[in-house]
């Protein structure tokens, strides 16, 4: 038997919310936090969904009455977590190619408050779109052509949330939506309308959202549920999503913060942006490559080994969290971060391979992780150990085939330079890093003696020598 409405009570409330997108982020974060705010009595509105795309259809959710599981799998304050939630805050799905007339009716709706959106970061780009199209192609013109349709029904404006994971994405949504409707040649009150009375918020998401579960744990659950689920997604336990705004009519209406501490409405949320650049993406890139070279596949994988997760949470909290704690960053926050970090990384439910990571390494380690050697060196004035442990396993896996748009540039260096000169001339390379980072006083030398020590003792065995000489906090 099929998930219906015969097995949970589905709420009768107001729609709410317009989102574009139907994956896994958007039902695993978002209609997580608004169908537990709606179980608790406090949002209580429910979402319209826009499929933007023609792959697939709708009919998976037509046949589940829009419900789908969501199981919670994961590590949380060192305790393992295993829960379903049926999740109920759906009210319909609508094609953007089959109903966009349905879509724009949709803007009379006084009860409309929000949109949210997650698009890919392809999505939120400026292109010659017709927004008079049915519909328009790029998701900033449907926007504006929504929006419009808003103006012309004489309705209030709306809090519009984009997800798409790139920096002040909501004011670059907004600054593509105001040119469009220049571009259009709207008219300068519809404009001044667009500008004023709609709210769009930057925002960050943090979850990890790996979708449909593998097929034997998917049967076993539906066994022990009683229903089958086409829709079941699953997800870790942490959850956060950082919305920035400094209005309290904006708060009042993304009300359904309140049900659950993920959801934080701060003026700036630069803060957690850096924090998971840092301690998390800037952790997984500095270790990629050196767990890789010890022979791990996964993250879970590496912290089961007593040697590595001390060497990750050492290089974490030794150096990392030093480095990125300032006026805006205070040190206890930063720590109860990478504690939670850990716990992520050690997720038996999750697969994620350090192959993976490894993708682009050398942009990763220009975004990531330069910025964390530039700062220890501003607040420490040390020579950090792990970071060049961590920039030399980098550079002895671009000796490998490597799915990098440098990796010409590397295999060249290797077959013509000693590892003493190849960290040299690396490091120097500003094109490739900004700056020349062999001016960080003792850093060339660290990385040589670390880069040696991995060719001639092997990731494994100075993973362990230095694990026994650190000292976790």
């Amino acid at each position: 038997m099929q998930l219906s409405k015969n097995h949970v009570a589905v709420p009768d409330l107001p729609e709410k919310v317009l989102q574009f997108g139907t994956g896994v982020l958007l039902r695993g974060l978002p209609d997580f936090f608004i169908d537990k705010a709606n179980k608790a009595g406090i949002f209580n509105g429910r979402i319209v969904v826009i499929k933007s795309t023609d792959k697939g259809g709708t009919d998976a959710f037509a046949a589940q009455d829009n419900l789908f599981t969501q199981c919670i799998q994961g590590i949380y304050a060192g305790q393992r977590i295993s829960e379903q939630i049926v999740n109920t805050s759906i009210s319909r799905v609508l094609s953007a190619s089959a109903q966009w007339a349905d879509i724009l009716a949709c803007a009379a709706n006084p009860d409309l408050e929000i949109i949210i959106s997650n698009t890919t970061e392809v999505g939120i780009s400026l292109t010659d779109d017709d927004i008079y199209a049915n519909p328009p192609v790029s998701f900033p013109g449907k926007l504006l052509a929504f929006l419009l349709k808003r103006y012309q029904s004489n309705q209030q404006g709306m809090v519009i949330i984009p997800t798409e994971l790139i920096p002040d994405n909501g004011t670059k949504l907004k600054n593509i939506v105001l040119e469009q409707a220049k571009r259009h040649h709207l008219e300068q009150p519809f404009i001044h309308w667009l500008d004023t009375e709609n709210y769009f918020c930057n925002s960050l998401v943090d979850r990890i959202v790996p979708g449909a579960l593998p097929a034997d744990e998917k049967a076993a659950i539906e066994k022990q549920l009683g229903y089958e689920d086409q829709l079941m997604i699953m997800s870790e336990v942490y959850r956060l999503w950082a919305i920035e705004t400094g209005s309290e009519k904006v708060r009042k209406i993304l009300s359904f913060a309140k049900a659950d501490e993920g959801v934080i409405l701060a003026p700036d949320i630069n803060v957690f942006r850096e924090l998971k650049l840092r301690l998390l993406n800037g952790t997984h890139t500095l270790t990629c490559g050196l767990a890789q070279l010890a022979g791990f596949e996964t993250v879970r994988e590496a912290m089961e080994d007593p040697n590595m997760e001390a060497v990750i949470s050492a290089l974490m909290q030794h150096e990392i969290v030093p480095a990125i704690t300032d006026i805006g960053i205070r040190e206890d926050a930063a720590h109860r971060f990478a504690v939670s970090v850990l716990d992520r990384f050690r997720n038996p439910y999750i697969q994620h391979r350090w192959l993976s990571i490894t993708m682009q390494y050398t942009s990763k380690m220009k975004m990531r992780v330069i910025p964390i050697l530039r700062k220890y060196y501003q607040h420490v004035h040390e020579v950090p150990a792990l970071l060049a442990m961590g920039f030399a396993a980098y550079l002895l896996t671009m000796k490998q085939d490597i799915q990098d748009d440098h990796a010409p540039y590397f295999k060249e260096k290797w077959q013509h330079l000693s590892p003493g000169a190849l960290v040299q001339e690396v490091l120097k390379n500003e094109a490739l890093w900004g700056e020349d980072l062999s001016k960080y006083s003792g850093f060339p030398q660290a990385v040589t003696v670390m880069l040696n020590n991995l060719i001639n003792e092997g990731a494994a065995t100075l993973i362990k020598r230095v694990a026994a000489e650190t000292t976790v906090l």
